[in-house]
């Protein structure tokens, strides 16, 4: 009787601490989403209630006040290809840092893990004045550069620890039908890592389409910069449309929300077996 207590008290805690953990995640963005359809006076009394009703127009006013159509075509085509260039470089380091031997390996997976620790605020002035340097200031291309760099270490870690977990006797039958290394890993390998190509996948597209720092600083007018940066049209020393502003963080969140959703197995089983070895 007392274990059945003991067990029942704690699955209460359990339900409250998930409880918890959801409000927390969730109840800022679904305060924001309730804000988009609010007027400003609405919005600084801080009520969830919808007041005198939904103003859509607030979606309007935000593509009046910000280019958010061209920032997000540009977000579009950094993300992308920051992230197609990530995968495909970071794959193949992966896969040799999981199953080479070779002198400075050691070296290299310690890089990586430097990697992680740096800030990027630290580097802003660096990268700048290179970016500068090598004429792709303003550019989306030089976004890119800086986007694929940036999440080398996380990918690097996350497929050479997936990578890790497969049976070395997957590459043993290629290898005696003749088949190289290369051969190995774009046919045997690839196909089964997608759940850490899923999992890399989602971290650098939400590097690159919620970065903010490096879009201000290394962009300046409309031909390079991406979606992030559009917040700062709301914000004046005099006035803000807070509606409007809370009305493209929506615009702005929907399609990391809809990624994840979409890829959420995959990321889940690319985590859960990345965890086994590393």
């Amino acid at each position: 009787m007392a274990n059945e207590k003991k067990h029942f008290g704690l699955e209460i805690f359990a339900i409250l601490f998930m409880a918890l953990i959801v409000f927390v995640s969730v109840g800022p963005f679904l305060w924001v989403f309730l804000s988009s359809f609010k007027t400003n006076r609405e919005i600084l009394t801080f009520s969830w209630d919808m007041g005198s009703g939904i103003h859509i127009r607030n979606y309007i006013n935000a593509f009046k006040i910000a280019p958010i159509a061209r920032y997000f075509m540009n977000s579009v085509i950094v993300t992308a290809l920051a992230m197609a260039l990530n995968l495909m470089f970071m794959s193949m380091a992966a896969y040799v840092l999981a199953r080479c031997t070779f002198r400075f390996k050691t070296a290299i997976r310690t890089l990586f893990s430097i990697g992680l620790l740096i800030p990027g605020a630290a580097l802003l002035l660096p990268l700048y004045t290179s970016i500068r340097a090598i004429g792709l200031y303003n550019n989306v291309w030089g976004l890119i550069l800086v986007f694929t760099a940036f999440g080398m270490p996380t990918s690097v870690f996350i497929m050479s620890s997936y990578f890790l977990t497969i049976p070395k006797e997957m590459e043993e039958s290629p290898y005696i039908d003749g088949a190289g290394f290369l051969r190995t890993f774009l046919v045997i390998m690839l196909p089964l890592a997608r759940p850490a190509f899923a999992t890399a996948g989602i971290m650098q597209f939400l590097l690159c389409w919620n970065e903010f720092q490096f879009s201000l600083t290394l962009t300046t007018g409309h031909e390079a910069r991406t979606l992030p940066v559009a917040l700062y049209y709301f914000k004046s020393a005099f006035a803000s449309d807070y509606g409007a502003m809370f009305a493209a963080i929506v615009l702005i969140s929907i399609p990391s929300i809809i990624v994840y959703i979409a890829l959420q197995k995959q990321i889940i089983s690319g985590l859960a077996a990345g965890a086994v070895k590393g």
